[in-house]
């Protein structure tokens, strides 16, 4: 049976365009489109899809009031179309805040270098977020249902309890995350305290357009400090470095570890790459890291972990129930890579209780 999307945009043109675009897959189907979010409230609620295409920018009502009321309403995942701008970026962050899902520019040519290219990532995200409305929104997205427990598919790869693990020990927290990961790390965040003894390394899949609004957004939630990353910043007690959207970020041992951000190495998938930063936390930090593995689609920071975890460091997923895509922490507890397995409501207590 083909997954049904709603397309919500006031560009008539727009419009046509996705519903072409994922009609063009065999395993999609458009079976609504509305011009303005009102509009596109009672398309989901006559039509029950899947998955919900959305426009920030609209008549009669945004986006974001939209996807607040759906969320509220008739709970499903929620695809947001942005302009990667610093207010696109404010705005979207928004929409994610509200119960967004995932984000796409607007413009192709941002998504990928060739049109194909940006085509198969578009259904490859929608497919993605399909297979979320029956696990992760069979009730309505809300920090009260992040925070529920539920039974946990791979709780036989938990290795070791958390209180076994010695936290103390360690120099950094390296935190990788993607789809879902903005509201995910908010979570974590801000419960930890101003004087959280660790430097923080954050790897969040993001445009380079956003990840300046996002750090400061987190700057403002937190009582940690937290900011974009430049080269020469030198890791510190809590302060959390979030890597540039659109580059690498690096980091180099010595006297003091520093970070480096570098163009990207012919070939690169994800800008930023959990696993190239983790991969370089080997040689600059031994075994003396926790890594941890937020939601996200595909498998990006597995091998990170794995070298790391060669190294004798630890690792924490995230487990199932609490993912808004169960990909990354997936990959990671599938190969065995974690020490503890912890619901998305427990990490940033967890990290209190072990380091405070």
């Amino acid at each position: 049976m083909a997954l049904r999307v709603v397309v919500v945009d006031d560009s008539g043109f727009f419009r046509r365009r996705i519903v072409e675009i994922l009609n063009a897959d065999i395993g999609i189907e458009v079976v609504g489109t509305a011009a303005n979010g009102l509009e596109g409230i009672e398309v989901v609620k006559r039509l029950n899809p899947d998955v919900v295409t959305m426009d920030i920018e609209m008549p009669v009502m945004d986006g974001i009031t939209a996807v607040r009321r759906i969320m509220a309403e008739s709970p499903r995942p929620v695809l947001m179309f942005s302009t990667l701008t610093t207010e696109g970026a404010k705005a979207t962050l928004d929409a994610l805040d509200a119960g967004a899902m995932d984000f796409l520019p607007k413009r192709f040519s941002e998504i990928a270098k060739d049109e194909d290219a940006a085509k198969v990532m578009l259904r490859r995200r929608v497919r993605a977020l399909a297979r979320t409305r029956h696990q992760a929104l069979s009730r309505p997205v809300t920090r009260e249902r992040l925070s529920t427990q539920e039974p946990e598919p791979m709780a036989a790869a938990r290795r070791a309890p958390v209180s076994a693990i010695p936290l103390h020990a360690l120099r950094a927290v390296l935190i990788g995350t993607s789809t879902g990961g903005p509201v995910a790390l908010q979570e974590v965040l801000k419960v930890l305290p101003k004087s959280f003894p660790l430097p923080i390394i954050l790897v969040q899949h993001m445009p380079a357009s956003f990840t300046p609004a996002f750090a400061e957004r987190l700057n403002n939630l937190c009582q940690i400090e937290v900011r974009e990353a430049v080269s020469g910043d030198v890791l510190k007690p809590g302060c959390a470095l979030l890597a540039p959207g659109g580059q690498q970020m690096v980091l180099e041992g010595g006297a003091q570890t520093r970070v480096r951000i570098q163009d990207n190495p012919p070939g690169t998938i994800y800008k930023p790459s959990v696993d190239i930063t983790f991969h370089s936390a080997v040689a600059a930090l031994k075994s003396q890291v926790l890594a941890v593995v937020l939601t996200g689609m595909g498998a990006d920071g597995r091998e990170g972990t794995r070298a790391l975890q060669g190294q004798g460091a630890h690792v924490w997923a995230q487990d199932a129930a609490s993912s808004v895509v169960f990909g990354m922490p997936a990959a990671v507890i599938e190969a065995g890579l974690a020490d503890h397995v912890l619901a998305l409501k427990d990490v940033g207590p967890a990290l209190v209780k072990g380091f405070c």
